[in-house]
């Protein structure tokens, strides 16, 4: 069954509040207007409950089918990130360094048009519980949201989200059985050695030359330390050291991020990370201070619903439209805190020939809208069917 007639009737409506959303962009848990906007929408469509104020600006919505069952989660992000945007279109954002270059607006506009077709046919059982979430961007609103206890409080059984994919043919959808996403932490190494003048270097210790041979060693873990089939990147971003040509200087920081899939490939890096530091002080007789900041952990997937998922997409698509064993990328997402907590998936649907998120020309293709919508509701028709 191809796109659901009834979502698009209501196209235009759909592209209408996608473009009011992306003109106010919000930040992180200060959506005050993002949220107002959903909550009216959801007010008008007739959803049976809504709970705001979770993760402070939130909120769940439960439309309840028409027998008893289970409940099924559906998560779309809101917020924006800190960023000007390139393109001068009439709903160009009208909040000066804030913009939607991930297509956050068109997520939450996705699960409301969801929202407004289940609340009007209710051809299902159980309830639909449609979570909208603040803070993907850094800020880890799913984990929130799961730490305020939503999926025991609404007794979600199983959760499903999806994200737009710049660069993928319009309408594919991409998901595999499995890690789909990377965990994210970041590192910060002090250094502090005792600077001095240039020329007399042996009055010093150094803590540049220390981080230096600290940053070289950093790369033999994925070197040296992992298997040749565990999948780990390690960067250095930032090393921030001296103040003139002629002085040793006291101090060094680096930063860098640490991408993995795998729980044990993480504990491993970040254990060597400490032995490596600890090994550069006594070699180079400087203090060495590492902070392992462990960040959204790997976003998997679980087998039977993402075969369940890739399923269903196909009924919307067609089968040449769905990669069910996509390669794995290595940005993070906060949704894997829902996937720890509960079975589900998490899907890519192209959008097209754009820019890519997190880019200032980056804009959300409209056609999409009602491609995410009713896979949506066909996965709550399908997996709760009208008893």
């Amino acid at each position: 069954m191809p796109i659901i007639n009834r979502i698009s009737e209501f196209h235009s409506d759909m592209t209408e509040w996608r473009r009011h959303l992306h003109s106010i962009p919000e930040l992180d848990f200060d959506l005050p207007k993002t949220s107002a906007f959903v909550a009216e929408k959801l007010r008008s469509f007739g959803v049976d409950e809504l709970h705001e104020g979770i993760a402070q600006t939130g909120m769940v919505a439960i439309i309840n089918g028409q027998s008893e069952g289970p409940t099924i989660g559906l998560r779309a992000d809101m917020d924006a990130l800190p960023m000007s945007e390139n393109k001068d279109h009439p709903h160009k954002s009208t909040h000066a360094g804030k913009m939607h270059a991930c297509g956050h607006d068109g997520h939450t506009t996705m699960l409301l048009g969801a929202a407004r077709y289940l609340a009007e046919t209710r051809n299902f059982s159980g309830r639909v519980a449609l979570i909208f979430q603040p803070a993907e961007e850094g800020g880890g609103g799913g984990r929130v949201m799961c730490e305020e206890g939503i999926m025991d409080r609404f007794h979600i059984t199983q959760v499903y989200g999806i994200h737009n994919m710049p660069g993928v043919e319009s309408g594919t959808f991409a998901l595999n059985s499995g890690a789909l996403l990377a965990a994210a932490d970041t590192f910060t190494i002090q250094i502090n050695g005792s600077g001095g003048h240039g020329a007399q270097p042996e009055n010093t210790k150094d803590p540049l030359i220390a981080g230096v041979s600290l940053v070289q060693a950093l790369q033999t873990i994925s070197s040296r330390n992992l298997g040749g089939l565990d999948r780990a990147v390690i960067s250095v971003g930032e090393f921030v050291s001296g103040t003139a040509s002629n002085i040793v200087p006291d101090t060094a920081r680096i930063c860098g991020t640490v991408r993995t899939f795998d729980k044990d490939v993480q504990t491993t890096i970040a254990k060597r990370m400490q032995a490596i530091c600890d090994g550069i002080a006594a070699t180079f007789d400087v203090k060495v201070d590492l902070d392992f900041d462990y960040g959204y952990p790997p976003t998997i997937n679980h087998a039977a619903n993402a075969e369940m998922a890739a399923e269903v997409a196909r009924t919307i698509v067609g089968e040449t439209m769905v990669d069910a064993d996509t390669k794995p990328i290595l940005p993070a997402e906060d949704f894997a805190y829902m996937l720890e907590e509960r079975p589900g998936a998490y899907l890519f649907l192209g959008q097209g020939d754009s820019a890519p998120v997190h880019h200032p020309d980056y804009d959300f293709n409209d056609d999409i809208s009602p491609i995410g919508a009713s896979f949506f509701a066909r996965m709550v028709e399908t997996l709760q069917p009208r008893g």
